[in-house]
């Protein structure tokens, strides 16, 4: 798609805030942040319209967006299971864990339902895995152990709070192993995913992008008629359909269009910037006409007097 983006139809409240995804969707396929998009989202914030990033990374990887974060410097992590300040280092604000015991209980049942599985567990403090996991990532300090051990509660509760576990297969298609897995697992978890791999992220029951950042929504009195989402994968599902307005990218999963009110260009053709330019122009349109109603309803009412 190359094209103005299309839009939902009927009208729709003015945005308070911005959320959106990022690999995939904000970010180009070659991770950059084009000066397009660094100018829509500074423009977005001067604006008076908060703009949350939205994303299944791990808070060790947002030096990608930590510069074009503004204002209240918050993004929502690891599909909803952390929020995070970027102007205050990656701390974290609040943590929505998985329960160690629920991990367990997947691993469990995904060992039965789908051998050859293999786990990482994502903590507050980095990755660990098992040694048939593919590192998609090299992290040094990493631990390999079989996730049952990576898993062991501590007698005295002190371990790192457990933000994800994945799941890889090697053989099963992505969408296929994401039914499966949801078939024999979901009572346990929330389970999603954001690759183009056959690796799935699961979190805690009821924890989603879309319920951390209603929370946040909450706190700061914005509606969810008040926000524009932007998605491309699974993941951004369930946000997508919570906000009032919301658009699946060009390069967008099946499910995604399919959950979203509108749709935009790919993330190689700054969607999210053509839309943002959108509804600034919309609003400065708005405000130039505002004066003209007036002077026109001033008018019948002289002529009606």
């Amino acid at each position: 798609m190359t094209s103005a983006p299309q839009r939902p139809d009927g009208p729709t409240p003015a945005p308070r805030l911005i959320a959106t995804d990022l690999d995939g969707t904000l970010l180009r396929d070659d991770k950059s942040v084009s000066l397009r998009t660094v100018a829509a989202l500074a423009a977005a914030e001067e604006a008076g319209i908060e703009v949350f990033f939205v994303t299944g990374r791990p808070a060790r990887w947002m030096d990608v967006v930590s510069d074009h974060v503004h204002g209240h410097g918050l993004a929502i992590c690891a599909n909803g299971a952390a929020v995070v300040d970027l102007h205050a280092g990656r701390e974290f604000v609040q943590v929505r864990a998985l329960p160690r015991a629920a991990a367990l209980a997947v691993v469990d049942a995904l060992r039965a339902a789908a051998p050859g599985t293999s786990f990482a567990v994502e903590l507050t403090t980095g990755i660990n895995y098992e040694p048939e996991y593919p590192p998609f990532f090299k992290d040094a300090g990493a631990n390999i152990a079989t996730a049952e051990k990576l898993l062991h509660e501590d007698p005295d509760g002190s371990a790192a709070p457990v933000l994800k576990l994945l799941a890889h297969h090697a053989e099963l298609a992505p969408d296929e192993f994401l039914t499966l897995a949801r078939s024999a697992a979901g009572q346990y978890a929330s389970i999603t995913r954001s690759s183009p791999t056959s690796l799935l992220e699961i979190s805690g029951q009821g924890v989603s992008k879309a319920s951390t950042l209603a929370l946040c929504c909450a706190e700061r009195g914005i509606s969810p008629a008040e926000v524009v989402a932007f998605g491309d994968m699974p993941n951004d599902v369930e946000m997508l359909s919570w906000a009032g307005t919301s658009y699946a990218m060009g390069n967008a999963h099946p499910d995604v269009i399919a959950a979203a009110s509108g749709r935009t260009t790919a993330n190689n053709e700054d969607g999210v910037a053509v839309v943002i330019e959108h509804i600034l122009a919309e609003r400065v349109a708005h405000r130039q006409e505002r004066p003209q109603d007036q002077k026109q309803a001033q008018k019948q009412e002289q002529q009606q007097a």
